[in-house]
């Protein structure tokens, strides 16, 4: 049992350029089969991954119809819970998960899913109306009383209009939109009061 030769390990390695081509290849090679395997072709192909809901589309992958409004309240039509819903139309060509969790093939004139947009319950309170009340008899709280604040209503009532000067504020909170007066809460909605 003597010595025996050792035999070396750089010996079998290639050394110089050959070493580094062959280095970066097999990291190509590791790449190209994390990028295959977790990649959006990997996922489909493997399966692993449900379908997008379309409630989760990004904005520019869908549009949805502006709502109706009600011309006398000027809030969207069914406003319940202060909210109403919109249809929106996914894109043509985008598959996603509809309302009822079907994955569908939009086309583009399918309604995809009902987006919520805040409003407010206005129980059908016109605004023209409030404004008349609060200019001509809101020293007797009648534009109180019509927007559904009794305790306030009589309140004015009792000290006419609290000597004036809440007639006055009153009047000007309404005419303006102040809360919790008057169902208005988005630009849009304000601007189509101003033209009332």
């Amino acid at each position: 049992m003597g010595d025996a030769p050792v035999p070396s390990m750089a010996a079998s390695r290639p050394s110089g350029p050959v070493a580094s081509e062959t280095a970066a290849a097999r990291l190509l090679a590791v790449l190209w089969v994390v990028s295959v395997t977790t990649g959006p072709w990997g996922a489909a192909a493997g399966g692993g991954e449900e379908s997008l809901k379309c409630e989760d589309l990004r904005v520019g992958q869908y549009i949805c119809k502006d709502p109706k409004i009600n011309d006398a309240t000027q809030e969207p039509v069914n406003c319940t819970n202060y909210t109403a819903h919109v249809p929106c139309f996914p894109a043509p060509n985008i598959t996603c998960k509809d309302s009822g969790g079907n994955e569908t093939h939009f086309t583009g004139n399918e309604i995809g899913f009902l987006k919520p947009i805040s409003c407010r319950n206005v129980n059908g309170y016109s605004y023209k109306v409030a404004v008349a009340l609060s200019l001509f008899l809101g020293w007797l709280g009648a534009d109180r009383f019509y927007l559904g604040y009794p305790a306030l209503g009589l309140l004015k009532f009792c000290t006419v209009g609290f000597c004036g000067i809440g007639s006055l504020i009153d009047f000007i909170l309404i005419s303006m939109q102040g809360l919790p007066l008057l169902p208005c809460t988005t630009p849009d909605s304000m601007q189509s009061w101003w033209r009332v």
